[in-house]
């Protein structure tokens, strides 16, 4: 899958957790996230927060179709976030 390709598809199944994700799918997303991020966060930090919130969802949907591709529930991501959510409440 080429990169355009890659972001469509994505796009296209924002909110889609049922199916499965190519490797290149994947990691051709995360690229674009990477990017997106890093030019926008040179632009304006508001501007940077905005496209974190609108990646967030994609990114969520893509991630649990590519362990549906290897063969693990998609409830694997919450792994991720438990470390995320234990700092939050430490530090707060």
């Amino acid at each position: 899958m080429q990169f355009q390709d890659s972001i469509k598809t994505c796009f296209k199944k924002y909110a889609e957790f049922k199916g499965r994700a190519s490797r290149s799918e994947y990691w051709w997303f995360v690229l674009f996230g990477f990017i997106a991020q890093a030019a926008t966060a040179a632009l304006s930090q508001n501007l940077s927060y905005a496209v974190a919130i609108g990646l967030v969802l994609p990114s969520i949907a893509v991630g649990v179709r590519r362990l549906h591709d290897k063969d693990k529930s998609g409830w694997w991501m919450l792994l991720h976030f438990v470390p995320l959510i234990g700092a939050i409440v430490l530090l707060v």
